[in-house]
């Protein structure tokens, strides 16, 4: 699974200046350092399966170049928060609300994972494409592909009742590369039960991938 990643990673490192790309039929800013959709199926899968409330709020956790917030915000959710750790992606998430016109409606925050919530930040979908390699990143490109541990897992399952809305639903990207098993262990630990919801197994550069859209709803 390493062999994979670092394949994807090395196609990253080949940009190294502000380029745009498109995807599911839209142009969009990608800056140098911030996962690009376009290299991988997993980004307009996961864009397309997503269910958008309509009217309702929209968090994305770890928005990249932020074209999953942008699509919920022309999709018709009334607000949209995007997050990211790195302070590239949230300049790129910004970049393209703004290219889009939906700029007043994607909020965008640069830290870890909920740290830039409030107690009265609430959303009716939190969706997060996860760094589902377990390993030790190596620089901040690196983090969007590996979760040491799986702390971050931890992290999304732990923080995560605290800003959903009754009934929300909590929603994760997730791969054939990444230890699912281990996942869905961490989130019974907090009180998630997993679902699986759409899969696809696609052919890619670096190999075969099943890309996987899963559920977690409060244990009742």
């Amino acid at each position: 699974m390493h062999q994979v990643a670092h394949a994807l990673i090395a196609r990253h490192r080949e940009i190294v200046t502000p380029r745009t790309f498109r995807l599911l039929g839209m142009e969009w800013d990608l800056l140098p350092g911030v996962y690009a959709p376009h290299l991988s199926q997993s980004s307009a899968l996961y864009a397309e399966w997503l269910p958008y409330p309509a009217h309702g709020s929209f968090c994305e956790v770890g928005s990249g170049t932020g074209h999953v917030s942008v699509l919920a915000a022309l999709r018709g959710c009334a607000s949209v928060t995007a997050l990211d750790v790195s302070e590239a992606a949230a300049e790129n998430t910004r970049l393209n609300a703004e290219r889009h016109g939906v700029g007043p409606v994607v909020q965008v925050a640069c830290g870890d994972m909920f740290e830039q919530l409030t107690s009265d930040d609430r959303f009716d979908v939190i969706y997060w494409n996860s760094n589902f390699v377990e390993g030790r990143p190596a620089d901040a490109l690196e983090r969007a592909f590996f979760d040491p541990g799986y702390a971050a897992h931890a992290d999304f399952f732990r923080g995560a009742a605290a800003h959903l809305e009754p009934g929300g639903r909590l929603l994760l990207g997730f791969t054939d590369l990444g230890d699912e098993r281990r996942v869905r262990a961490l989130a019974a630990e907090h009180g998630w039960r997993p679902a699986l919801l759409r899969a696809a197994k696609c052919a890619a550069e670096e190999g075969h991938i099943e890309y996987r859209l899963l559920e977690f709803r409060r244990r009742g």
